[in-house]
């Protein structure tokens, strides 16, 4: 089988996808912008050929270089696990003519107010939400929707560029914020508590489910540096509080006409127990999720995603083992990161239910914690009881500090 993948360098986590469909017996053809040169010995080995292009997210031009590159050559697949790049493997897909989902499918996971109007569509709850071109839209609709209210882009990952807002004095700073964004959701606050449902799903129906909490929501998190935000991975899946959310995920891949592949949701649970539809991606979950869930159960999930895209079977076990914290630490300071403190303590206390140290170290520039939640590093802990996941896990977030400064 030769399996065309997009982008297989950048994010660095789409190297470890190329990984797995080597692992499962494919022939890959990466295309991607970065230079041959500049691909690490460890891709390379896995890359059965490679196209450079000179602009990934030129969707025209890469079309037409992938056409002239594969002249001549059978493909089987065109996949990409890249929020940014799943429209451009659904239309080289159908320039192929080949199996997968179609572009009007894959809008239906990008392009979030029409997400939401197919999700309501099926009977499920949404957030009250509008698609607004202008600013004159955009205010329009906040006095339709009403205050607390959401701004976030259409077509955004994560919750980059989004702001809720309580006033219009904060409506006028997020549409100030928002300018450089061309198309953006205006949409109801939901209040509650706010969770994962991820999958991979073979014609829309789940062979592998997982549930992580964030800790504190998305949006707290990105708006106040010195929180350092924890998100854990739920073992217990058969606790009755999260089966509406079960549910609702379920009904949403259908809805959506999900097929074979892996997706990233977020949802909400109100105080009364209702399960809110939020947003869903027909892709893997940034932030070292996937390895997340992977410390959860023991698995590779990199290769069964790459063993259902391309055979249609997932070998992988699906038992869950442990509830799976990350913290991200943010430093003080600025510049570089001159030092770590508790981090010696913090291991001599909890040291054997860490499975990842991956912290910044003295000298290294820190990263815009605004532009990514990676940013200065993390922790990776694992236990199989959930008050203990969650206590070690916001030890980390408490009792390790890092500096920078210069």
């Amino acid at each position: 089988m030769n399996v065309v993948f997009l982008a297989p360098a950048y994010p660095p986590e789409m190297q470890q996808y190329t990984r797995g469909l080597a692992e499962v017996g494919v022939n890959v053809f990466g295309v991607g912008d970065s230079a041959p040169g500049s691909l690490p010995p460890a891709l390379k080995q896995h890359l059965a050929d490679y196209l450079q292009v000179p602009r990934i997210m030129d969707e025209d031009d890469v079309i037409a270089r992938v056409h002239a590159w594969l002249r001549g050559r059978r493909v089987d697949r065109v996949l990409a696990n890249w929020e940014p790049l799943v429209i451009l493997a659904a239309r080289l897909r159908e320039r192929f003519g080949l199996p997968g989902m179609s572009v009007n499918t894959v809008e239906g996971f990008r392009d979030k107010q029409l997400m939401k109007e197919r999700v309501k569509a099926a009977g499920l709850r949404v957030p009250y939400a509008f698609k607004c071109l202008s600013e004159a839209q955009l205010r329009e609709a906040a006095e339709q929707v009403g205050f607390p209210l959401i701004v976030k882009p259409i077509s955004g990952a994560g919750s980059a560029d989004t702001y809720k807002c309580d006033d219009q004095a904060e409506l006028e700073r997020a549409i100030s914020a928002v300018r450089h964004v061309q198309v953006v959701s205006v949409e109801e606050f939901i209040a509650g508590e706010e969770f994962t449902f991820d999958t991979v799903s073979i014609d829309g129906t789940p062979v592998y489910e997982n549930i992580a909490a964030y800790l504190p929501k998305p949006l707290v998190a990105r708006s106040e540096e010195w929180i350092s935000p924890v998100i854990i991975t739920v073992r217990d899946m058969q606790q009755p509080r999260l089966q509406p959310g079960i549910e609702l995920g379920r009904k949403v891949l259908k809805a959506l006409g999900m097929g074979d592949g892996f997706t990233h949701m977020e949802w909400f649970l109100t105080p009364k127990g209702e399960a809110v539809f939020g947003e869903i991606g027909c892709r893997p979950g940034g932030a070292c999720l996937v390895d997340q869930m992977n410390y959860t159960g023991d698995l590779d999930l990199f290769r069964e995603w790459a063993r259902v895209a391309c055979w249609r079977r997932f070998e992988g076990p699906t038992a869950r083992k442990y509830n799976t914290g990350i913290v991200f630490k943010r430093a003080l300071g600025q510049g570089r990161i001159t030092r770590i403190t508790g981090l010696r303590d913090y291991m001599r206390r909890y040291g054997q239910w860490v499975v990842e140290d991956r912290l910044f170290r003295p000298g290294t520039q820190r990263r815009n914690w605004k532009q990514t939640l990676l940013s200065d590093g993390h922790l990776m802990v694992r236990h199989p009881n959930w008050e203990d996941a969650h206590r070690i896990s916001f030890a980390a977030a408490s009792d390790v500090t890092l500096y920078a400064g210069g």
